[in-house]
């Protein structure tokens, strides 16, 4: 069993792809999942849910720690960590959607999966051609989504103006551009401090995009003399040392 729980996760055959972009998709449907219910009533059947989305991430998690080389070490790590936060949140039903932001926590494990991004790499050209881009854009993605859902969770039931996660999420895009409109504010001590956060943390993450986007184009092609990896796309020759450097091309149909 263990064998083969090491195939699925770490190895390099069809199967193993297959299964890993399945995590993909569930945990894709698990956050449409958590954005879709914070309209919505928390009754029976979204409790349901929360309990099989809930058991499959700690059914993950146990797989994963089985094979760990280091399983003391593997539970410090923080996408563990995330991890297991996430599974909490779909085991705690008293709690209600208040603490459904925490789920998303989950997608931070496959930001930096490693043979997640190497497939991508090798089965879609875009991915390959705008890696940066596409992680850039995806960090920012998740770091509106937790903050939407910290502000949801915190305010909702003390600012009259946070009545879903839309109205959260309208509130954190505003202050992350630092526009401000001023019909949603956040008056207590707390909701300053989150403000303040959302403002710091976003606006360097939607810079770093904007330095993604705007800056010329690179290439990651390690160089074997010096190991410089960014060059560009049409370089020959390293600009650090001067040695060839051999970019592959897909050429042209």
């Amino acid at each position: 069993m263990r064998d083969r729980l090491r195939e699925l996760y770490e190895g390099d055959t069809a199967r193993a792809h297959r299964f890993r972009y399945w995590l993909l998709v569930f945990d894709v449907v698990a956050i449409l999942f958590v954005v879709a219910t914070s309209f919505t009533a928390y009754g029976p059947v979204v409790q349901v849910f929360d309990l099989v989305f809930g058991t499959v991430v700690v059914a993950d998690i146990a797989a994963r720690l089985s094979i760990a080389a280091r399983p003391a070490r593997f539970l410090v790590y923080p996408t563990t960590l995330a991890d297991i936060i996430s599974a909490a949140s779909f085991f705690a039903p008293l709690a209600g959607e208040g603490f459904a932001f925490l789920r998303v926590l989950r997608t931070l494990r496959l930001l930096h999966m490693y043979q997640l991004r190497d497939r991508l790499r090798a089965d879609w050209a875009f991915f390959r051609a705008h890696e940066r881009t596409v992680i850039a854009s995806t960090n920012l993605a998740v770091f509106i989504f937790v903050m939407s859902g910290v502000v949801y969770a915190t305010q909702h039931r003390t600012s009259p103006e946070i009545g879903n996660y839309a109205d959260a999420l309208y509130f954190t895009v505003t202050a992350l551009t630092t526009t401000g409109f001023g019909d949603i504010t956040l008056d207590s001590s707390g909701g300053r401090a989150i403000a303040i956060l959302i403002m710091i943390c976003g606006v360097t993450l939607f810079l770093r995009l904007a330095q993604v986007l705007f800056r010329p184009f690179k290439v990651r092609q390690p160089c074997r003399d010096c190991g410089l990896i960014l060059h560009d796309a049409d370089a020959v020759h390293c600009k650090h040392c001067g040695a060839t450097i051999h970019i592959p091309t897909e050429g042209e149909i």
